[in-house]
């Protein structure tokens, strides 16, 4: 009997549903993988988790993620999550990465908690997890300490407040070293008015900036996810662009001038100014 039969037989993960911060969390085991689960808070997907393969990422936005990670410096990296849910890409970096070290903020404590009983987040190497907010976590670090940062915070489905001001931008720039990576995922919906400003945001920090994105959503005809790389040294767009094109789900790679073309005149996003977070439509079963 395989380790995932014995599992969910007895003492591993057990489908079902649990009241955390921001909602109910549901468990869900995957039909087709022994060993895989869905976590969703208030039927909105927020991590796929394979157990057995922590290399599988099932979800598009989170392999495109990945696919930025693949495309540094080889070797272990010093990495921060803003965000954890159930730290999929933490386990990706530890896995393909032998040697990093990781530190996760999540500000539910009861989702972690379950993340920690039920899909094992205790045996992932040298990874912490602190339950404090973004904002608070990024502050604590010393200057030039992390490779990467990566925010992945959501709260009801909403990018979480706080995690797109020039100003807290500005902090992470201040924790990363001299060739590190900021990546975010975002969401966003029809003319993208929010992800417009977060680039805007973005770039009023760092020189180099990438997006990653399905063209229906890059185009503003759905709501969906778009991920935002950002360094000052310059990036892999050419790697990235092929990583995007080849994926079963094909992305496209915006960097440079098309980046700004598609910021336009929007206007970077500041501490204290009340922004329009973007909400998914009812009918939309989001992965964020």
């Amino acid at each position: 009997m395989s380790r995932s039969a014995r599992g969910r037989d007895k003492g591993g993960p057990r489908p079902g549903q649990y009241p955390v911060r921001f909602g109910t969390a549901e468990l869900l085991a995957d039909a087709d993988r022994p060993n895989a689960w869905l976590i969703s808070v208030d039927g909105v997907a927020q991590s796929y988790v394979d157990l057995d393969d922590p290399t599988n990422l099932e979800f598009d936005y989170v392999r495109r993620l990945g696919d930025v990670v693949d495309s540094l410096p080889a070797g272990p990296l010093d990495a921060l999550h803003v965000g954890g849910a159930g730290c999929t890409l933490a386990r990706y970096v530890a896995a393909t990465r032998p040697g990093s070290r990781q530190l996760v903020f999540d500000a539910d404590g009861p989702l972690i908690d379950l993340v920690r009983e039920q899909l094992d987040l205790r045996s992932v190497p040298r990874l912490k997890v602190r339950i404090e907010g973004g904002r608070e976590g990024v502050r604590s670090r010393r200057d030039a300490s992390a490779d990467l940062v990566v925010l992945d915070a959501f709260e009801r489905a909403s990018f979480a407040g706080g995690l797109a001001s020039v100003e807290f931008i500005t902090d992470v720039a201040r924790v990363l070293r001299g060739g590190g990576v900021l990546l975010a995922n975002v969401t966003d919906g029809r003319g993208l008015p929010f992800v417009r400003r977060f680039l805007a945001t973005v770039a009023e920090v760092f020189p180099q900036v990438v997006l990653l994105a399905e063209p229906g959503v890059l185009r503003g005809r759905r709501f969906g996810n778009l991920v935002v790389a950002a360094a000052k040294v310059e990036l892999p767009v050419d790697v990235l662009t092929r990583k995007a094109a080849s994926a079963a789900y094909p992305a496209r790679c915006v960097a440079g001038a098309d980046v700004e073309k598609l910021r336009g005149k929007a206007a970077p996003i500041r501490d204290g100014e009340e922004v329009a977070v973007p909400q998914p439509p009812e009918d939309l079963l989001g992965l964020f």
